[in-house]
C-alpha cells in the first residue's frame, strides 16, 4: 500500500516507522527537514521537504497514485486543509487527520474527515483506520436497518453506470463525489476511477456491496 504522511512530529514519525516495518511504501513530507532525523535508522521510506498543503509537494509524494494519507502537523488547520485537498481535489481514497484541539472535532466531522487524537493511540487507531478499505459507514439512520455508506470507486468499475456497479435491489443513490463538485446522479451515470459513492443500503446488503467491490 501506497501511503503519504503529512508531517513528521512524534505521530507522523511514529507512524511512518512502524509503517515502513510493515513493508509499506511510505512518504514522508515535512517543511521542517530536521524532523526526519528519527527516521535515519530504521526508515525505508522517501522524505520530502516542503510546504505539506503545497500542489507541488503533493504530486512529488505521489499523491495522484497514492492509497492513503494522513496529515499530522502541528496545525489543525494545515490537517485540514491537506485532507480536504486530497480528499476531494485528488479523490485519495483514505484520508486521516490529526486533530490537537478537541474543540474543533464536530467541524472536522462535518468535513468528513476521519481524525486521531493522541500520539500513542493515534498510531494504533490510525493502523486500524487504515485496514479498512473502500466501504464505510458514515451514519445510521435513527432506529432502523438503513445505514448511509462511502464507496470509493476501484478501476475496475470505472466506466460502469452506477446501475451495473451496484445492482443491490436494496442500494438507493444519494450523492457521487467527483473531483471538486458532488451531485446527485442517475442510474446511468458512468462511474470514474476514485469517485466516491454515497449509497443509502440495508445493513445486511454490506456484504454484497463488498463483494462487488472485490474486497
Amino acid at each position: 500500500m501506497k501511503i503519504i504522511i503529512a508531517g513528521c512530529g512524534r505521530l507522523g514519525s511514529g507512524l511512518a516507522l512502524e509503517l515502513s516495518r510493515q513493508g509499506e511504501n511510505v512518504t514522508v513530507i515535512s517543511s521542517n527537514a530536521e524532523l526526519f532525523k528519527p527516521l535515519a535508522k530504521d526508515f525505508s521510506g522517501k522524505t520530502i521537504e516542503g510546504v505539506e498543503y503545497d500542489k507541488d509537494t503533493l504530486e512529488k509524494a505521489g499523491i495522484q497514485r497514492t492509497d492513503s494519507l494522513i496529515s499530522c502537523t502541528r496545525s489543525d488547520e494545515v490537517n485540514a486543509l491537506v485532507a480536504r485537498i486530497a480528499r476531494n481535489h485528488y479523490r485519495v481514497p483514505k484520508v486521516i487527520a490529526q486533530l490537537n484541539d478537541s474543540r474543533k472535532k464536530e467541524i472536522f466531522n462535518s468535513l468528513g474527515i476521519q481524525v486521531i487524537t493522541t500520539v500513542q493511540w493515534g498510531i494504533a487507531r490510525t493502523k486500524e483506520l487504515l485496514t479498512f478499505n473502500r466501504v464505510e459507514r458514515v451514519m445510521s439512520i435513527g432506529n432502523t436497518p438503513v445505514e448511509i455508506i462511502r464507496v470509493v470507486i476501484p478501476a475496475l468499475l470505472s466506466g460502469h453506470t452506477i446501475r451495473e456497479a451496484f445492482p443491490v435491489n436494496e442500494a438507493g443513490l444519494v450523492a457521487v463525489n467527483r473531483g471538486n463538485h458532488s451531485f446527485i446522479p442517475a442510474p446511468d451515470t458512468k462511474l470514474q476511477n476514485r469517485d466516491i459513492v454515497y449509497l443509502s443500503v440495508l445493513a445486511d446488503s454490506m456484504d454484497e456491496i463488498s463483494r462487488i467491490l472485490d474486497l
